[in-house]
């Protein structure tokens, strides 16, 4: 793979939840940059977040890799939902939509069952849709917010695998998008990192639990990665330089990020679970 480093990037903001149309600079989803290996020839993949950002690279990547995708997204974003599936229906590849706020239980129970029917039944689930909102104080964090981060980021993915496992059973793999944010919080994202450490947890224990009926589970805790989050949770001064304490002096691609999910639902980690992968950029995840 080769792609531009990503330099200094420079103050800007969006308003939320964002678009990739308005980032500055542009960032690699692996649109074509990667070079697939037939990894995941014949799975079926269901992504929540997957329109842009990480989801969205995780989605190519995987569908590059000759895998079936469907990914969720809040409806606000069927504009990245509709992009991302042009390129992966126009490399070949099978993409299904599913508009959801996956904020409430039954939300989340009808995903399951649509996608599920969609792709004649899974055998990775990639749980990676997330909010977050930074606030300057603890004071200044809205209730409401609180609710919701939670149950965005850490009910969601509890209702889908509750739901899913079954399908899972005998050989599937589930994802977790965790965050260095659970090893090195920001005060002014303190319930975004609570929910990320919370999901750290959830994997180890799942992975005992899953582990018996042949489901692998394993996380992946992203470092500074560009992304719509990123200027349009941010302040502007906050974006200005965004990544550039990390140890590599940058922030990562999206497909940076979504190799780690290609391996880790590859045959090539058949005997890996339990793990939270850091791609940090060098920034420690323990």
């Amino acid at each position: 793979m080769t792609r531009a480093k990503l330099s200094r990037i420079p103050a800007q903001s969006q308003h939320w939840p964002g678009t990739i149309t308005d980032l500055h600079p542009a960032p690699d989803h692996g649109e074509s940059s990667w070079t697939p290996r037939d990894r995941l020839v014949g799975k079926r993949v269901l992504i929540t977040g997957g329109d842009s950002g990480i989801g969205r690279a995780i989605a190519i990547t995987m569908a590059k890799e000759g895998a079936t995708v469907a990914i969720s997204y809040l409806p606000a974003e069927q504009g990245d939902a509709k992009d991302t599936q042009r390129v992966i229906e126009g490399g070949g590849g099978s993409c299904h939509l599913f508009p959801a706020d996956l904020t409430e239980m039954a939300a989340n129970q009808q995903l399951a069952t649509d996608a599920v029917a969609a792709l004649g039944g899974l055998d990775v689930l990639v749980c990676n849709a997330a909010f977050q909102m930074t606030y300057q104080a603890l004071e200044k964090f809205p209730p409401e917010q609180i609710a919701r981060t939670y149950a965005t980021n850490v009910f969601s993915p509890f209702w889908l695998i509750h739901a899913l496992a079954g399908e899972l059973q005998g050989g599937g793999c589930l994802l977790v998008t965790t965050s260095v944010q659970a090893y090195k919080p920001s005060e002014d994202l303190l319930d975004y990192a609570s929910t990320k450490a919370a999901l750290n947890n959830l994997v180890v224990n799942l992975a005992s639990e899953l582990g018996p009926r042949g489901i692998r589970v394993n996380a992946v805790a992203p470092g500074p990665i560009w992304t719509p989050l990123i200027p349009s949770t941010m302040p502007p001064e906050r974006v200005s330089g965004f990544g550039a304490d990390t140890p590599l002096g940058r922030a990562g691609h999206p497909v940076e990020v979504a190799a780690a999910y290609v391996f880790l639902a590859s045959d090539e980690a058949s005997y890996i679970s339990g793990t939270v992968l850091g791609v940090t950029g060098g920034k420690p995840v323990f």
